[in-house]
């Protein structure tokens, strides 16, 4: 695989090959999709959830720390690899949040619901997270291209 400072390079010789960096629209699509599939699904799961109030506050709250957790992850990696500065302590931030936001399998094994609503939970905040450094990592490359003026 070739790193982003390897493309730089290649992009002042013009040597880039396009279908290689732009992401795919079906795969941009996709990334999408599947955010909001599991996002929404998630949310209306604890809509309906016969929990109490304080409950689905938890769970919601548990979904967007992830959410911000893992994109954040995703960015200074990224960055690092770019050799874009990035203190040691946002590095470390950022992963200690993403681990804890790992937590909601301690509220889903404490949790007094039925086994299959515990799958559907863990499944569609998985979906979710994956989902959102997907389409992160879209905009980050389709706004890099732009800039770049590479098509």
């Amino acid at each position: 695989m070739v790193e982003i400072q390897d493309l730089t390079q290649k992009t002042e010789k013009k040597v880039v090959n396009k279908h290689v960096l732009r992401p795919s629209n079906a795969f941009v699509g996709a990334a999408w999709m599947a955010l909001l599939i599991g996002m929404v699904s998630y949310c209306v799961g604890l809509w309906n959830a016969e929990m109490e109030l304080n409950e689905k506050g938890y769970y919601f709250t548990i979904l967007l720390f992830g959410l911000f957790s893992v994109i954040s992850v995703q960015k200074a990696v990224r960055d690092k690899l770019e050799d874009i500065p990035v203190t040691d302590v946002y590095y470390g931030i950022s992963w200690f949040t993403t681990i804890a936001s790992m937590l909601l399998v301690i509220g889903l094994w404490n949790a007094e619901i039925e086994l299959s609503e515990k799958g559907f939970y863990g499944m569609s905040f998985t979906l979710s997270l994956f989902a959102s450094v997907a389409v992160q990592k879209n905009i980050r490359d389709l706004v890099w291209l732009d800039n770049n003026k590479i098509d």
